[in-house]
């Protein structure tokens, strides 16, 4: 990349298990609380900010282009334009790489990027056929043609649609996301027992790094709790004291027969939000802030649908083509735990000569992504995976990371479902 692209700064809010904490909060308003909190926290002059762009890919029909709602409602003036970007699981990565790509072609030198993602207001929907007789009964003028109406209805046209459930399915490999890690755990022979001691790893590791957590992290003020708590300021997915023999207890969720993965092996379903402010290196000279770090070099990649948990593999691979950077060459790598299955087969693939040449039609395995530096904070698992978020979060997460232990270069990944993967390098210099 010619221009430098910096992250200057980023906030996000706490991760809630989706129907709990923050399943009365609207996305629109966890969105604003994280733009507002980083505009405020950098001292920026909101209407120097060129564009404001938002991943989410649950959109709530209230809030049409959500990124717009919610820059107005975070105080950006109404002349800063704003859009919402939809990559599935990507989407926060396809905040900061459409504003890189603006930056780079002279379109603007600072943006405000992130996510945001209320999967607990995700909402029920009726089916085409049950729409179209609701609304000939509120066409019906008289009370016979009302009758006439409601006696074409059937019981199944009151049976909602579950849209969580949709979003989580596939429409053209036919199978959900935890199918799609039950086809890697057979296909690279991943146990249960490997799942759950990774699932065990990730709520541990969240849970001793806490205050390092809490680092990234702005309260979410609470108005209508139930409970007398006025905010929330802290994610609520890690599980203290986290073991095999309770995550043993769990049946599987996706295939009840044979198999092996379960929702604690899985990532959580969450709400939350993040913002990162981003600059071309002029806007930052000028500006005299000192950045987190900046964005070395991206890309995305596509694969198999029903294969969609290897994406971080191809997108890595692509990534390397174009940049250079291997596996050996980070100090910190955060790859998305959408499934433990999914994430244990990146790690075998990545290292394998065989499966590398047959998937990649490389020569030379990708190397090894190393336990010791993978998501050292624990990951989607423990923290929770607001899909329209995730993608922020991670490069917020390992850039602070980066500074914490004066290193130098992370690579962040992550699965798409669809059967994509996306792969950024960050470098704190």
């Amino acid at each position: 990349m010619n221009e430098p692209i910096y992250i200057v700064e980023g906030v996000r809010t706490p991760f809630a298990k989706a129907g709990t904490t923050l399943a009365d909060t609207e996305a629109a308003d966890l969105g604003q609380t994280a733009v507002r909190l980083l505009v405020a926290r950098t001292g920026i002059d909101a209407s120097s900010i060129e564009e404001v762009i938002m991943g989410c890919v649950s959109q709530p029909a209230d809030s049409a282009n959500i990124g717009r709602v919610i820059a107005l409602r975070a105080g950006i003036p109404d002349l800063v334009p704003a859009i919402t970007v939809h990559r599935n699981c990507a989407s926060g990565f396809e905040a900061v790489t459409q504003a890189a790509e603006k930056m780079l072609v002279g379109r603007g030198h600072i943006f405000v990027v992130g996510g945001v993602e209320s999967m607990s207001q995700i909402p029920l929907m009726y089916s085409h056929q049950a729409a179209k007789k609701f609304a000939a009964f509120a066409r019906a003028k008289s009370l016979p043609q009302k009758l006439r109406v409601l006696s074409g209805f059937r019981p199944a046209d009151f049976q909602p649609l579950i849209g969580l459930q949709l979003g989580l399915s596939d429409p053209v490999c036919g199978c959900t996301m935890g199918q799609t890690a039950e086809i890697l755990a057979r296909d690279f022979d991943i146990s249960r027992e490997e799942q759950d001691a990774f699932a065990m790893r990730s709520h541990h590791k969240a849970v001793a790094a806490r205050e390092k957590l809490n680092q990234e992290i702005t309260p979410v003020y609470l108005p209508n709790s139930k409970n007398g708590r006025t905010f929330m300021d802290q994610d609520n997915g890690p599980r203290e004291g986290q073991t095999m023999q309770a995550l043993a207890k769990l049946k599987p969720a996706f295939e009840p027969e044979n198999g092996t993965v379960t929702a604690g092996n899985s990532s959580q379903i969450t709400d939350g939000a993040a913002a990162l402010l981003l600059m071309t290196g002029s806007a930052l000279k000028e500006s005299g802030l000192s950045p987190l770090g900046r964005l070395e070099g991206y890309a995305y990649a596509g694969l198999d649908p029903s294969r969609m948990g290897l994406g971080p593999v191809y997108a890595i691979h692509r990534a390397e083509q174009r940049t250079g950077l291997g596996l050996k060459d980070a100090e910190i790598i955060e790859v998305n735990e959408a499934f433990a299955a999914q994430v244990i087969a990146c790690q075998k693939v990545a290292k394998s000569q065989a499966y590398c040449r047959e998937l990649l039609q490389r020569q030379t395995p990708l190397g090894e992504i190393p336990d010791e530096i993978l998501n050292v904070n624990g990951g989607g698992i423990a923290l929770g995976h607001p899909v329209g978020v995730t993608g922020a979060r991670l490069v917020l997460t390992a850039l602070k990371e980066l500074r914490r232990r004066n290193a130098n270069r992370a690579l962040v990944s992550l699965c798409v479902g669809g059967g994509q993967g996306g792969a950024l390098w960050l470098n704190r210099n």
